[in-house]
């Protein structure tokens, strides 16, 4: 494998024209031809993008319309000198053709040079990381996802913070970034309080004794209903109404036994830690069927010890004080409502908590930045916390990014928020059994391309397909939007789904299984690819362009830039594959194209991967 450092060991070809782009127009402000402020420059280097069209090049910059008008210019002038100054930039004939002449208002199309692509994918297959660089400033990240709470059974609601927040977390390690991931639970809250008054009130033994989880879930549903006391909830379960009408302060005494548990009473303790391994393994169990894992679980009981200190500090500090027997933070005027940390019964809020926990992690963890993946719904909540923790003034949080990164809601094919046909919230478990049920409707035959597949090997198949199905159906979605959840349209072969791209790995599979080929010595051997036929070079040029995929990733979260590229690089493969020969071709063809075929394979399979989604060698 090649280190980082070594002259062109890994290109991002994007990145290398941006570092072109700033010399020339650090020339060109140089020289008065345009002011451009410091600031200004990262804007103006992200205006160098991808072109459309390949006839127009690989790479266009478009900043001279920008800067024309400041300069008093035609953006075509402006265009002429940017020119001048980047054919001058370091390094930039190595890799890049001269642009010419503007194109239009002003654009500047560049193409990569034949031979440095050539050469740059001949290193990419012979190395581990397929020529992706590693970050040069790696950042320590916080990222703080899934969070559910464990006194209640994970539902569909819990599918989009889970996979976005892991896909995000394997993403910038892969970068190079430092990242911590934490599962902050809700062990701790009022929901615990409900399961407490159930337990003393109208637990089953038996069913308690069969099922601990599902028995649990029984006492939480029930006396919620029983504590919210609404009439139309009450009418629909006889239970409940029953139970609500033989106690009518059930409500003031969940929230009681949850003080309780809080001050330390023993009995409430002591179920607690009971029902905790119960509640944790249930939780756990799902997220080894998600393949998710955590670096760290500190639940809101972790810090509840520092939950009293923090309201002191922050009312010596005069950044909080009473109201009306509550305790909050005015960050606005007098008449906007305070984020309250302390209830006037004396209970803490979860903004109590998580101001706690950001002081606890910028002392323990020293990060750069924390990422709060959680529902567009609590985004003024974030903001509120955002903003105390800063005035606070915590040790580093000046210099510490908070990042809220919000997502829409998962809707049903009606358009509203999903629910089974009694209206309730979809399990996920269950949805991920039947996705796994579909998928192993869909790979269940013996077709083509299924002979000799074992009972086993099926089982294994469904389940990779249909929990990845779900994972990427979500993944593919632009994450600050809603979407409707559909198993027919996760499941297609064709269009932008988890088993299409399955697919499209296992096709590749496949040439290196029906042509025996020894995929290592073939690494081993590469020095490079042929890309004198036009479809050839659009493949290796797309290979490249996984770091540029993984950058934009993580410029703005959004694991959806990296489905869709994954989708049109399984897409120029496709129409590499349909017009050109492989197994069949001779000589320096073969191996080039056996070559760029390995590449391929290797990066949808780690693409993939990143996003937290399995693969099979065949469908």
């Amino acid at each position: 494998m090649m280190a980082d450092d070594g002259p062109s060991a890994r290109v991002n070809f994007r990145s290398a024209l941006r570092a072109a782009f700033r010399a020339a127009l650090e020339s060109l402000a140089a020289d008065g031809g345009v002011a451009i402020a410091a600031h200004e420059m990262p804007g103006l280097l992200e205006q160098v993008r991808e072109t459309a069209d390949a006839k127009f090049g690989d790479y266009s910059g478009t900043m001279a319309m920008a800067l024309a008008k400041r300069a008093g210019k035609k953006p075509r002038d402006v265009a002429v000198e940017i020119i001048r100054r980047l054919e001058a930039a370091p390094g930039y004939g190595t890799l890049f053709q001269p642009p010419g002449d503007p194109v239009g208002p002003g654009f500047i199309n560049v193409r990569v040079q034949d031979s440095a692509l050539a050469a740059a994918v001949g290193r990419a297959v012979a190395d581990e990381r397929l020529g992706v660089a590693l970050v040069v400033k790696p950042r320590t990240v916080v990222v703080d996802f899934s969070s559910p709470n464990v006194a209640k059974p994970m539902h569909v609601g819990h599918i989009r913070s889970t996979v976005i927040g892991d896909a995000i977390a394997r993403i910038l390690r892969f970068r190079g970034h430092h990242v911590i991931t934490d599962n902050h639970l809700g062990d701790w809250g009022t929901q615990f309080g409900m399961i407490l008054w159930g337990w003393k009130h109208c637990r089953d033994d038996a069913a308690f004794a069969a099922d601990p989880t599902a028995e649990l879930g029984r006492l939480y549903r029930l006396v919620r209903k029983v504590a919210d006391a609404k009439p139309e909830e009450l009418a629909a379960d006889p239970a409940a109404g029953a139970l609500a009408a033989q106690h009518p302060a059930a409500g003031s005494e969940v929230l009681a036994e949850t003080a309780k548990l809080h001050e330390g009473d023993p009995e409430n303790r002591a179920l607690w830690e009971r029902f905790m391994p119960v509640c944790r393994g249930e939780i756990d169990r799902i997220y080894r069927r998600l393949h998710v894992t955590f670096d760290h679980t500190l639940g809101e009981s972790f810090f509840q010890p520092l939950l009293a200190a923090t309201v002191d500090d922050l009312v010596a500090k005069g950044l909080a004080r009473e109201s009306r027997g509550a305790i909050g933070i005015f960050l606005g005027g007098e008449d906007d409502p305070p984020l309250l940390i302390r209830k006037a019964d004396g209970a803490f809020l979860y903004a109590t908590t998580d101001l706690a926990t950001i002081q606890w992690r910028l002392e323990h963890w020293k990060p750069d930045r924390m990422l709060y993946v959680v529902d567009h719904r609590q985004s003024q909540h974030f903001e509120q916390v955002f903003e105390a923790a800063r005035r606070w003034g915590v040790d580093g949080v000046a210099d510490v990014d908070l990042v809220h990164v919000a997502f829409g809601t998962v809707l049903g094919e009606d358009g509203k928020p999903f629910k089974t046909r009694a209206g309730d919230t979809v399990g996920l478990e269950a949805l991920l059994d039947e996705g796994v049920d579909r998928a192993a409707a869909v790979v269940g035959t013996d077709d083509e391309g299924r002979a000799g597949m074992t009972a086993e090997d099926r089982r294994h198949v469904a389940e990779t397909v249909g929990i990845g199905a779900i994972k990427y159906a979500d993944l593919s979605q632009n994450r600050t939007t809603d979407y409707v959840f559909s198993f027919d349209k996760m499941l297609q072969l064709t269009g932008n789904t988890a088993a299409y791209m399955q697919y499209a790995v296992a096709r590749v599979e496949g040439i290196f299984t029906k042509g025996a080929v020894d995929r290592g010595q073939l690494r081993r051997d590469c020095r490079g690819v042929l890309v004198s036929d036009p479809k050839e070079r659009a493949l290796a040029l797309e290979l490249l362009r996984f770091g540029e995929a993984l950058e934009d990733v993580e410029a703005d979260s959004r694991p959806n830039v990296l489905t869709a590229w994954l989708y049109d690089l399984a897409g120029c493969y496709s129409t590499f594959y349909d017009a050109l020969p492989v197994l069949k071709a001779e000589g320096a063809d073969r191996d080039s194209r056996l070559a760029v075929c390995d590449l391929t394979g290797r990066v949808l399979r780690r693409g993939l991967e990143l996003l937290g989604i399995g693969t099979v060698e065949k469908m």
